[in-house]
Protein backbone atom coordinates (compact mmCIF):
# COMPACT_ATOMS: atom_id res chain seq x y z
CA UNK A 1 0.00 0.00 0.00
CA UNK A 2 1.65 3.35 -1.12
CA UNK A 3 1.62 5.61 1.75
CA UNK A 4 1.18 9.58 1.46
CA UNK A 5 3.71 11.95 3.07
CA UNK A 6 3.40 15.11 5.66
CA UNK A 7 3.43 17.36 3.10
CA UNK A 8 0.86 15.89 1.05
CA UNK A 9 -1.52 14.94 3.41
CA UNK A 10 -1.31 18.57 4.74
CA UNK A 11 -1.92 19.57 1.23
CA UNK A 12 -5.37 17.60 1.30
CA UNK A 13 -6.40 19.46 4.14
CA UNK A 14 -5.43 22.77 2.62
CA UNK A 15 -6.69 21.65 -1.07
CA UNK A 16 -10.25 21.62 0.91
CA UNK A 17 -9.70 24.45 2.95
CA UNK A 18 -8.65 27.12 0.89
CA UNK A 19 -11.36 27.40 -2.29
CA UNK A 20 -14.20 27.78 -0.38
CA UNK A 21 -13.51 30.27 1.99
CA UNK A 22 -10.58 32.33 0.42
CA UNK A 23 -11.97 32.53 -2.99
CA UNK A 24 -15.67 32.20 -2.36
CA UNK A 25 -16.72 32.67 1.41
CA UNK A 26 -14.27 35.97 2.04
CA UNK A 27 -16.36 38.08 0.48
CA UNK A 28 -19.73 36.63 1.93
CA UNK A 29 -17.99 37.38 5.42
CA UNK A 30 -17.27 40.79 4.42
CA UNK A 31 -21.11 41.96 3.05
CA UNK A 32 -22.53 40.31 6.34
CA UNK A 33 -20.04 42.04 8.70
CA UNK A 34 -17.79 44.66 7.07
CA UNK A 35 -14.32 45.51 8.54
CA UNK A 36 -15.12 43.34 11.40
CA UNK A 37 -15.14 40.33 8.97
CA UNK A 38 -11.69 39.96 10.11
CA UNK A 39 -12.11 38.97 14.03
CA UNK A 40 -14.81 36.51 12.69
CA UNK A 41 -11.89 34.99 10.75
CA UNK A 42 -10.13 34.54 13.44
CA UNK A 43 -12.67 33.89 15.90
CA UNK A 44 -13.77 30.83 13.56
CA UNK A 45 -10.46 29.97 12.84
CA UNK A 46 -9.30 29.36 16.62
CA UNK A 47 -12.42 27.36 17.04
CA UNK A 48 -11.16 25.25 13.91
CA UNK A 49 -7.89 24.27 15.43
CA UNK A 50 -9.46 23.44 18.88
CA UNK A 51 -11.20 21.00 17.00
CA UNK A 52 -8.57 19.96 14.77
CA UNK A 53 -6.65 19.39 18.09
CA UNK A 54 -9.16 17.55 19.26
CA UNK A 55 -9.10 14.88 15.33
CA UNK A 56 -5.60 14.68 15.93
CA UNK A 57 -5.92 13.10 19.50
CA UNK A 58 -8.65 10.92 18.44
CA UNK A 59 -6.91 9.74 15.08
CA UNK A 60 -3.95 8.55 17.23
CA UNK A 61 -5.85 6.18 18.53
CA UNK A 62 -8.16 5.07 15.64
CA UNK A 63 -5.84 5.39 13.13
CA UNK A 64 -7.79 2.97 10.66
CA UNK A 65 -10.87 5.00 11.12
CA UNK A 66 -11.91 6.39 7.00
CA UNK A 67 -15.37 8.26 8.58
CA UNK A 68 -13.73 11.68 9.93
CA UNK A 69 -16.10 12.71 13.05
CA UNK A 70 -18.35 9.68 12.18
CA UNK A 71 -15.88 6.78 13.30
CA UNK A 72 -15.48 8.86 16.40
CA UNK A 73 -18.64 8.87 17.53
CA UNK A 74 -19.67 6.25 16.33
CA UNK A 75 -16.89 3.95 18.30
CA UNK A 76 -17.76 6.19 20.98
CA UNK A 77 -21.15 6.15 22.21
CA UNK A 78 -22.73 3.43 19.26
CA UNK A 79 -25.22 3.05 15.98
CA UNK A 80 -27.70 5.48 17.28
CA UNK A 81 -25.72 8.99 17.83
CA UNK A 82 -23.16 7.36 14.64
CA UNK A 83 -25.86 7.27 11.96
CA UNK A 84 -27.56 10.53 12.80
CA UNK A 85 -23.87 11.94 12.95
CA UNK A 86 -22.51 9.99 9.45
CA UNK A 87 -25.46 10.98 7.29
CA UNK A 88 -25.33 14.18 8.71
CA UNK A 89 -21.51 14.95 8.02
CA UNK A 90 -21.82 12.94 4.98
CA UNK A 91 -24.28 15.28 3.33
CA UNK A 92 -22.19 18.52 4.62
CA UNK A 93 -19.13 16.92 2.63
CA UNK A 94 -21.41 16.35 -0.57
CA UNK A 95 -23.36 19.68 -0.14
CA UNK A 96 -20.20 21.48 0.16
CA UNK A 97 -19.34 20.12 -3.02
CA UNK A 98 -21.79 22.14 -4.62
CA UNK A 99 -20.65 25.08 -2.82
CA UNK A 100 -17.06 24.68 -4.28
CA UNK A 101 -17.62 23.90 -7.33
CA UNK A 102 -20.49 26.88 -8.00
CA UNK A 103 -17.24 29.09 -7.31
CA UNK A 104 -15.53 27.56 -10.21
CA UNK A 105 -18.32 28.04 -12.10
CA UNK A 106 -18.42 31.81 -11.27
CA UNK A 107 -15.07 32.88 -11.88
CA UNK A 108 -14.70 30.47 -15.31
CA UNK A 109 -17.51 32.33 -16.39
CA UNK A 110 -16.28 35.42 -14.99
CA UNK A 111 -12.71 35.03 -16.77
CA UNK A 112 -14.33 34.48 -19.69
CA UNK A 113 -16.79 36.90 -19.92
CA UNK A 114 -20.39 34.94 -20.17
CA UNK A 115 -23.02 35.44 -17.75
CA UNK A 116 -22.48 33.91 -14.12
CA UNK A 117 -25.99 33.59 -14.15
CA UNK A 118 -26.18 31.58 -17.53
CA UNK A 119 -23.26 29.64 -17.41
CA UNK A 120 -22.19 29.08 -13.50
CA UNK A 121 -24.35 25.94 -12.47
CA UNK A 122 -22.85 24.27 -16.28
CA UNK A 123 -19.61 25.06 -15.54
CA UNK A 124 -20.24 24.26 -12.28
CA UNK A 125 -21.16 19.97 -13.20
CA UNK A 126 -19.21 19.74 -15.69
CA UNK A 127 -16.20 20.00 -12.58
CA UNK A 128 -18.08 17.70 -10.75
CA UNK A 129 -18.21 15.40 -12.99
CA UNK A 130 -14.59 15.43 -14.10
CA UNK A 131 -13.01 15.61 -10.47
CA UNK A 132 -15.06 12.52 -10.11
CA UNK A 133 -13.08 10.72 -12.51
CA UNK A 134 -9.83 11.97 -11.28
CA UNK A 135 -11.34 10.57 -8.11
CA UNK A 136 -12.18 6.99 -9.47
CA UNK A 137 -8.54 6.60 -10.81
CA UNK A 138 -7.52 6.72 -6.48
CA UNK A 139 -6.45 8.44 -3.69
CA UNK A 140 -2.81 8.21 -4.45
CA UNK A 141 -3.52 10.29 -7.79
CA UNK A 142 -5.89 12.73 -6.54
CA UNK A 143 -3.72 13.43 -3.75
CA UNK A 144 -0.85 14.17 -5.96
CA UNK A 145 -2.62 16.75 -8.17
CA UNK A 146 -4.15 18.78 -5.23
CA UNK A 147 -0.89 19.07 -3.60
CA UNK A 148 0.48 20.62 -7.16
CA UNK A 149 -2.82 22.62 -7.01
CA UNK A 150 -2.07 23.70 -3.67
CA UNK A 151 1.22 24.95 -4.36
CA UNK A 152 -0.11 26.85 -7.18
CA UNK A 153 -3.06 28.99 -5.64
CA UNK A 154 -0.95 29.54 -2.40
CA UNK A 155 1.79 31.40 -4.87
CA UNK A 156 -1.18 33.44 -6.03
CA UNK A 157 -2.64 34.43 -3.22
CA UNK A 158 0.60 35.40 -1.60
CA UNK A 159 0.76 37.91 -4.84
CA UNK A 160 -2.89 39.09 -4.57
CA UNK A 161 -2.11 39.84 -0.67
CA UNK A 162 1.05 41.93 -2.07
CA UNK A 163 -0.71 43.44 -4.47
CA UNK A 164 -3.57 44.85 -1.93
CA UNK A 165 -0.67 46.02 0.88
CA UNK A 166 0.88 47.67 -2.12
CA UNK A 167 -2.69 49.51 -2.61
CA UNK A 168 -3.33 50.53 1.07
CA UNK A 169 0.04 51.95 1.18
CA UNK A 170 -0.44 54.01 -1.85
CA UNK A 171 -3.97 55.21 -1.14
CA UNK A 172 -3.73 54.94 2.95
CA UNK A 173 -6.77 57.55 3.05
CA UNK A 174 -8.85 55.41 0.76
CA UNK A 175 -8.28 52.79 2.50
CA UNK A 176 -9.24 54.02 5.52
CA UNK A 177 -12.83 55.04 3.78
CA UNK A 178 -13.43 51.23 3.13
CA UNK A 179 -13.04 49.80 6.37
CA UNK A 180 -16.31 52.34 7.28
CA UNK A 181 -19.32 50.02 7.03
CA UNK A 182 -22.66 49.76 6.64
CA UNK A 183 -25.14 50.39 9.98
CA UNK A 184 -25.69 46.66 9.31
CA UNK A 185 -22.44 45.32 9.67
CA UNK A 186 -22.07 46.88 13.21
CA UNK A 187 -21.88 45.02 15.90
CA UNK A 188 -22.20 41.37 17.49
CA UNK A 189 -24.99 39.92 15.63
CA UNK A 190 -23.15 40.92 12.16
CA UNK A 191 -19.92 39.74 13.22
CA UNK A 192 -21.97 36.37 14.48
CA UNK A 193 -23.45 35.88 11.21
CA UNK A 194 -20.22 36.01 9.09
CA UNK A 195 -18.81 33.34 11.53
CA UNK A 196 -21.48 31.20 11.16
CA UNK A 197 -20.94 31.49 6.94
CA UNK A 198 -17.28 31.31 6.96
CA UNK A 199 -17.24 28.01 9.67
CA UNK A 200 -17.52 25.98 6.51
CA UNK A 201 -14.35 27.67 4.98
CA UNK A 202 -12.52 25.86 7.83
CA UNK A 203 -13.45 22.26 7.93
CA UNK A 204 -11.32 20.63 5.14
CA UNK A 205 -8.95 19.63 7.77
CA UNK A 206 -10.96 16.84 8.61
CA UNK A 207 -10.49 15.16 4.88
CA UNK A 208 -7.47 14.00 6.49
CA UNK A 209 -8.80 11.82 8.88
CA UNK A 210 -10.30 9.91 6.93
CA UNK A 211 -7.58 8.37 5.29
CA UNK A 212 -4.65 8.58 8.64
CA UNK A 213 -3.59 5.08 7.75
CA UNK A 214 -2.13 6.25 4.32
CA UNK A 215 -0.42 8.85 5.95
CA UNK A 216 4.15 8.35 6.29
CA UNK A 217 4.46 8.21 9.94
CA UNK A 218 0.97 7.32 10.97
CA UNK A 219 -1.63 9.12 13.23
CA UNK A 220 0.90 11.31 14.71
CA UNK A 221 2.12 12.69 10.82
CA UNK A 222 -1.76 12.96 10.55
CA UNK A 223 -2.98 14.79 13.40
CA UNK A 224 0.35 17.16 12.42
CA UNK A 225 -1.13 17.52 9.19
CA UNK A 226 -4.60 18.45 10.74
CA UNK A 227 -2.99 21.47 12.86
CA UNK A 228 -0.84 22.90 9.76
CA UNK A 229 -3.65 22.71 7.08
CA UNK A 230 -5.75 24.67 9.92
CA UNK A 231 -2.85 27.34 11.35
CA UNK A 232 -1.69 27.85 7.24
CA UNK A 233 -5.43 29.18 6.05
CA UNK A 234 -5.88 30.88 9.03
CA UNK A 235 -3.15 33.46 8.35
CA UNK A 236 -4.28 33.48 4.87
CA UNK A 237 -7.74 34.13 5.59
CA UNK A 238 -6.64 36.82 7.13
CA UNK A 239 -4.05 38.70 4.51
CA UNK A 240 -6.33 38.12 1.94
CA UNK A 241 -9.19 40.05 4.21
CA UNK A 242 -7.67 42.64 4.41
CA UNK A 243 -6.41 42.87 0.99
CA UNK A 244 -9.95 42.44 0.23
CA UNK A 245 -10.81 45.74 2.05
CA UNK A 246 -7.87 47.49 0.95
CA UNK A 247 -8.99 47.27 -2.97
CA UNK A 248 -13.10 47.87 -2.59
CA UNK A 249 -15.32 49.47 0.29
CA UNK A 250 -16.65 47.23 2.91
CA UNK A 251 -20.15 48.48 2.09
CA UNK A 252 -19.84 48.02 -1.35
CA UNK A 253 -19.80 43.84 -1.12
CA UNK A 254 -22.48 41.64 -1.57
CA UNK A 255 -23.25 37.78 -1.16
CA UNK A 256 -21.59 36.19 -4.27
CA UNK A 257 -19.15 33.42 -5.67
CA UNK A 258 -16.14 35.17 -6.96
CA UNK A 259 -15.25 38.75 -4.19
CA UNK A 260 -11.77 38.22 -5.48
CA UNK A 261 -12.52 39.42 -8.70
CA UNK A 262 -14.84 42.01 -7.92
CA UNK A 263 -12.30 43.88 -5.58
CA UNK A 264 -9.74 43.58 -8.61
CA UNK A 265 -12.26 45.79 -10.75
CA UNK A 266 -12.94 47.90 -7.86
CA UNK A 267 -9.14 48.59 -7.87
CA UNK A 268 -8.69 48.45 -11.70
CA UNK A 269 -5.80 46.26 -11.23
CA UNK A 270 -4.12 45.78 -14.44
CA UNK A 271 -5.63 42.86 -16.54
CA UNK A 272 -2.65 39.95 -15.82
CA UNK A 273 -3.28 40.13 -12.10
CA UNK A 274 -6.92 39.68 -12.94
CA UNK A 275 -6.15 36.41 -15.29
CA UNK A 276 -3.92 35.10 -12.50
CA UNK A 277 -6.51 35.08 -9.83
CA UNK A 278 -9.14 34.26 -11.27
CA UNK A 279 -7.09 31.32 -12.76
CA UNK A 280 -6.01 30.95 -8.67
CA UNK A 281 -9.45 30.58 -7.85
CA UNK A 282 -9.95 28.08 -10.49
CA UNK A 283 -6.94 26.31 -8.95
CA UNK A 284 -8.44 26.88 -5.72
CA UNK A 285 -11.74 25.70 -6.32
CA UNK A 286 -10.96 22.63 -7.99
CA UNK A 287 -8.19 21.27 -5.44
CA UNK A 288 -10.76 21.72 -2.86
CA UNK A 289 -13.68 19.64 -4.52
CA UNK A 290 -11.29 16.86 -5.22
CA UNK A 291 -10.65 16.78 -1.32
CA UNK A 292 -14.49 17.26 -0.83
CA UNK A 293 -15.37 14.56 -3.27
CA UNK A 294 -12.64 12.21 -1.46
CA UNK A 295 -13.93 12.99 1.53
CA UNK A 296 -17.56 12.09 1.25
CA UNK A 297 -16.96 8.85 -1.41
CA UNK A 298 -14.62 7.09 1.93
CA UNK A 299 -16.80 8.28 4.82
CA UNK A 300 -20.10 7.09 2.44
CA UNK A 301 -18.24 3.43 2.46
CA UNK A 302 -17.19 3.82 6.37
CA UNK A 303 -20.84 4.26 7.15
CA UNK A 304 -21.26 0.92 4.79
CA UNK A 305 -18.54 -1.09 6.35
CA UNK A 306 -20.25 -0.95 9.68
CA UNK A 307 -23.38 -1.80 8.57
CA UNK A 308 -25.34 1.47 8.57
CA UNK A 309 -26.01 1.54 4.93
CA UNK A 310 -26.62 -1.01 2.27
CA UNK A 311 -24.20 -3.32 0.87
CA UNK A 312 -23.64 -1.10 -2.41
CA UNK A 313 -22.05 1.68 -0.34
CA UNK A 314 -19.40 -1.11 0.41
CA UNK A 315 -18.30 -1.00 -3.18
CA UNK A 316 -14.46 -0.46 -3.40
CA UNK A 317 -11.55 -1.27 -5.06
CA UNK A 318 -8.45 -1.90 -3.09
CA UNK A 319 -5.56 -1.47 -5.86
CA UNK A 320 -6.53 2.16 -6.06
CA UNK A 321 -7.69 2.74 -2.74
CA UNK A 322 -11.37 3.85 -4.11
CA UNK A 323 -14.82 3.97 -2.69
CA UNK A 324 -16.65 3.68 -6.59
CA UNK A 325 -20.46 4.41 -5.13
CA UNK A 326 -19.51 6.67 -2.74
CA UNK A 327 -17.28 8.80 -5.37
CA UNK A 328 -20.43 8.30 -8.01
CA UNK A 329 -23.66 9.27 -5.17
CA UNK A 330 -21.67 12.06 -3.73
CA UNK A 331 -21.32 13.76 -7.20
CA UNK A 332 -24.97 13.47 -7.67
CA UNK A 333 -25.88 15.09 -4.82
CA UNK A 334 -23.25 18.06 -5.08
CA UNK A 335 -25.22 18.52 -8.98
CA UNK A 336 -28.67 18.17 -7.12
CA UNK A 337 -27.77 20.64 -4.62
CA UNK A 338 -26.35 23.45 -6.86
CA UNK A 339 -30.35 23.75 -7.85
CA UNK A 340 -30.64 25.06 -3.85
CA UNK A 341 -30.13 28.39 -3.82
CA UNK A 342 -27.00 30.81 -3.08
CA UNK A 343 -23.77 30.22 -2.18
CA UNK A 344 -24.74 31.59 1.38
CA UNK A 345 -27.53 28.89 1.80
CA UNK A 346 -25.48 26.17 0.29
CA UNK A 347 -22.99 26.81 2.67
CA UNK A 348 -24.81 27.10 5.63
CA UNK A 349 -27.36 23.82 5.16
CA UNK A 350 -23.47 22.25 4.87
CA UNK A 351 -22.68 24.09 8.05
CA UNK A 352 -25.25 22.17 10.27
CA UNK A 353 -23.81 19.15 9.77
CA UNK A 354 -20.50 19.44 9.94
CA UNK A 355 -20.89 21.79 13.44
CA UNK A 356 -23.75 18.71 14.70
CA UNK A 357 -20.49 16.20 13.98
CA UNK A 358 -18.00 18.24 15.19
CA UNK A 359 -19.95 18.64 18.40
CA UNK A 360 -20.23 15.22 19.42
CA UNK A 361 -16.46 14.89 17.85
CA UNK A 362 -15.69 16.78 21.30
CA UNK A 363 -17.86 14.67 23.30
CA UNK A 364 -16.14 11.91 21.88
CA UNK A 365 -13.07 13.21 23.24
CA UNK A 366 -14.21 13.55 26.45
CA UNK A 367 -15.46 10.39 26.57
CA UNK A 368 -12.22 9.09 25.48
CA UNK A 369 -10.41 10.55 27.94
CA UNK A 370 -12.34 9.34 30.82
CA UNK A 371 -11.92 6.26 29.24
CA UNK A 372 -8.64 6.04 28.99
CA UNK A 373 -6.75 9.11 30.77
CA UNK A 374 -3.53 7.40 30.82
CA UNK A 375 -3.62 6.65 26.78
CA UNK A 376 -5.14 9.13 25.15
CA UNK A 377 -3.85 12.70 25.22
CA UNK A 378 -5.79 15.87 24.49
CA UNK A 379 -4.19 19.47 25.01
CA UNK A 380 -5.50 21.25 27.98
CA UNK A 381 -7.98 19.17 28.99
CA UNK A 382 -10.59 19.87 30.32
CA UNK A 383 -10.97 23.77 29.40
CA UNK A 384 -10.41 22.98 25.50
CA UNK A 385 -13.39 20.59 25.05
CA UNK A 386 -15.45 22.73 27.39
CA UNK A 387 -14.58 26.07 25.10
CA UNK A 388 -14.84 24.23 22.13
CA UNK A 389 -18.46 22.75 22.89
CA UNK A 390 -19.76 26.09 23.79
CA UNK A 391 -18.29 27.85 20.74
CA UNK A 392 -20.02 25.01 18.61
CA UNK A 393 -22.95 25.37 20.37
CA UNK A 394 -23.37 28.96 19.90
CA UNK A 395 -22.64 29.05 15.85
CA UNK A 396 -25.30 26.09 15.34
CA UNK A 397 -28.29 28.36 17.71
CA UNK A 398 -27.43 31.24 15.31
CA UNK A 399 -27.37 29.71 11.68
CA UNK A 400 -30.25 30.77 9.26
CA UNK A 401 -33.55 29.56 9.96
CA UNK A 402 -33.71 27.54 6.54
CA UNK A 403 -30.05 25.57 7.91
CA UNK A 404 -31.97 25.18 11.14
CA UNK A 405 -34.97 24.09 9.89
CA UNK A 406 -33.40 21.28 7.12
CA UNK A 407 -31.19 20.16 10.00
CA UNK A 408 -33.43 19.88 12.35
CA UNK A 409 -35.80 17.81 9.96
CA UNK A 410 -32.91 15.78 9.22
CA UNK A 411 -32.27 14.37 12.52
CA UNK A 412 -35.89 13.86 12.99
CA UNK A 413 -36.02 11.78 9.57
CA UNK A 414 -32.98 9.88 10.26
CA UNK A 415 -33.66 9.12 13.70
CA UNK A 416 -37.18 7.55 12.77
CA UNK A 417 -35.45 5.89 9.78
CA UNK A 418 -32.88 4.18 12.12
CA UNK A 419 -35.68 2.83 14.16
CA UNK A 420 -37.72 1.65 11.48
CA UNK A 421 -35.11 0.15 10.17
CA UNK A 422 -33.82 -1.59 13.46
CA UNK A 423 -37.72 -2.58 14.20
CA UNK A 424 -37.58 -4.29 10.53
CA UNK A 425 -34.23 -6.52 11.69
CA UNK A 426 -35.97 -7.43 15.16
CA UNK A 427 -32.69 -5.85 16.95
CA UNK A 428 -33.29 -5.94 20.59
CA UNK A 429 -33.59 -3.15 22.31
CA UNK A 430 -30.65 -1.69 24.71
CA UNK A 431 -31.58 -0.60 27.94
CA UNK A 432 -29.36 1.69 30.34
CA UNK A 433 -29.84 2.71 33.74
CA UNK A 434 -28.75 6.41 34.52
CA UNK A 435 -29.48 6.45 37.91
CA UNK A 436 -29.32 4.62 40.65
Amino acid sequence: MQKIGLPTATAVGLGAIIGAGIFVLSGTAIALAGAYSLLAFILVGIVALFVALEMGSLGNIMPHAKGASYSFVYNAFGSELGFVTGILLYFSFATAISAISLGFGSYLASLLGIPVETYGIPLAIALVFALSLLNLFGIKKAAKTDFSLVAIKVSILVIFVAFGIIFALAHPSLFATHLVSKKSQFGIGAIFAASVAIFFAYTGFQSISTFTDRVEGGSRKAAKAIIYSVIISLVLYVLVDMSLLALAPASSYSISADPLSFALKSASAPQWLFILVDFGALIATTSAAIAMILSASRLFYQIGVDKLLPRFSRKYNKKSDVAINGVIISALIGIAMLFSGNIYIIAAISNFGLLFSYLLTTFAAVHYKRKMPKKFLIPFYPYLPAVTAVALITLLIGMPKEALAIGAGMIMSLLAVYYFLRELRNKEVVKVRLFN
